[in-house]
């Protein structure tokens, strides 16, 4: 069976940046799960599944743009010290969970702080970073009347 929407696909991967710096695996786990079509994983890998099957291996560059996005310069944003209550001491790389202006939950990390300035970044960790991709196809088999209502695997 074909990779198409509606099927449910496990597969392993490794994600590198254009350095070769490893991001993330599923090396020595369980393989990623998902829904293909359903949006659970970023657009470009999810094209590029398309017309899979088991024991494919490939690999393939995803474009920021159709990962991530690019980094948006508006979610980087200087803020007093005093907005962190309830925090003894602020670092560069801590990471808190916010709400964008649309009332959506976000995470920002500070990035610098200087005296009682504080710089956040809301983009996500990997906007506008090149994606690699290593993928060998482990399962692909037709979702369940209940996995396309969801909008996920079971």
């Amino acid at each position: 069976m074909n990779i198409a929407d509606n099927s449910v696909v496990e597969i392993h991967y490794t994600l590198t940046d254009s350095e070769g710096e490893k991001i993330d695996s599923s090396e020595g786990g369980e393989p990623l799960k998902f829904l293909q079509g359903a949006g659970n994983i970023i657009p470009g890998l999810e094209r590029e599944m398309l017309g899979k099957a088991v024991g494919d291996k490939f690999q393939v560059v995803i474009a920021p743009q159709d990962g991530y996005g690019e980094t948006n310069p508006q979610l980087i944003q200087q803020m007093p010290a005093s907005a962190f209550q309830g925090v003894d001491k602020l670092e560069v790389g801590m990471v808190f969970h916010a709400q964008n202006s649309g009332g959506q939950p976000i995470q920002v990390e500070i990035i610098d702080i200087e005296g009682d300035n504080v710089t956040i970044n809301g983009n996500h960790p990997l906007a506008g970073v090149e994606l690699h991709f290593s993928i060998e196809v482990v399962s692909v088999r037709e979702a369940s009347d209940d996995e396309v209502s969801h909008g996920h695997a079971h």
